[in-house]
Parts: C-alpha cells; sequence; structure tokens
C-alpha cells in the first residue's frame, strides 16, 4: 500500500471512523486540525485527505476498531511508517504473533514470514514475536529472510 492508497482509504473510511468515537464533523475537525468544511468535502467523496491528515487519523484512533480492520492491522501507525518508509526494521515491537490477518509464509528455527490478507504487507516476527521487519515489498522481505536464516544459521554453529 502506498501513500495514495493509504490516503484514498483513509478518506473512505472517515466519516465511519468518526461515528466510532461519537464526535460531531466540528469536533474531528478540532481533533485532527482540518477545517469542517474540509471534513464535509472528505466525508462525501469530493476530496481526499491529505497525507499529514491521514498520518494524524492513524495515530490519533489507532485504537478504532474500523481503521484496524479496514488496514488489516492492530496498528495503522505501522501501515503509514511502511508507505512513508518502504519498510521498518526494529526490534521491540511486541506482536500477538499472527492470530488475526496474517498468513503463515516460511517459518525457520521459530522466526515467522508472515503476510497480512488484507493489506499484503509482509513482516518477519522473531521467536518471542517480536516484529523484526515490516515491509510491502516482497523482494526487501525474501532479502531480509535469507539474511536472518544465514545469520542465525551462523549462530547456531
Amino acid at each position: 500500500m502506498d501513500k495514495e492508497r493509504l490516503n484514498q482509504l483513509i478518506s473512505e473510511k472517515l466519516k465511519l471512523i468518526r461515528t466510532e468515537q461519537g464526535y460531531t464533523q466540528d469536533t474531528m475537525a478540532e481533533v485532527i486540525g482540518l477545517s469542517k468544511k474540509t471534513i464535509v468535502q472528505i466525508e462525501k467523496g469530493r476530496s481526499l485527505a491529505g497525507w499529514t491528515t491521514t498520518v494524524a487519523i492513524c495515530a490519533l484512533f489507532r485504537e478504532s476498531r474500523i481503521l484496524q480492520d479496514a488496514l488489516g492491522s492492530s496498528d495503522p501507525v505501522e501501515i503509514a511508517e511502511i508507505a512513508a518508509h518502504r519498510y521498518i526494521r526494529r526490534s521491540h515491537d511486541k506482536t500477538l504473533g499472527g492470530r488475526v490477518w496474517w498468513r503463515e509464509k516460511e517459518q525457520w528455527n521459530g522466526f515467522r514470514l508472515q503476510q497480512n490478507i488484507i493489506s499484503g504487507h509482509y513482516r518477519i516476527l522473531d521467536p518471542a514475536d517480536y516484529r523484526l521487519f515490516s515491509t510491502y515489498d516482497q523482494q526487501a522481505v525474501t532479502a531480509e529472510w535469507q539474511q536472518l536464516i544465514k545469520k542465525e544459521g551462523e549462530n547456531c554453529d
């Protein structure tokens, strides 16, 4: 998913997210820093949310079930980060291990390569379910997976 697709998806779900929160258009406009007129334009499909608005919604409403289900992720900020940076690499994000929204692609020595069944992005988890790498780029995740196997294989010897 690229920035444009994420902007479109957020725009399509804005009214549902607002309603889920119990916000009026005035309140939503105030919370995300837009005018009420802009909120109305987005909700009626006359314009799209911009990138900054999309990121703000992902961050401020990351607990929204509407947003999580639309993105296929319990962490909407991660989806925005991948769209912005192409991939993210870190080992401090604990996941639920892929019980929802994820398909196992490969498994090796407790490490798992998964693909999200809704958004299509990939991630690599360590044996304790910490996210090591996330991207939409299949070649990048394949290279990272192979490098992990090689590195961990050397450590086992």
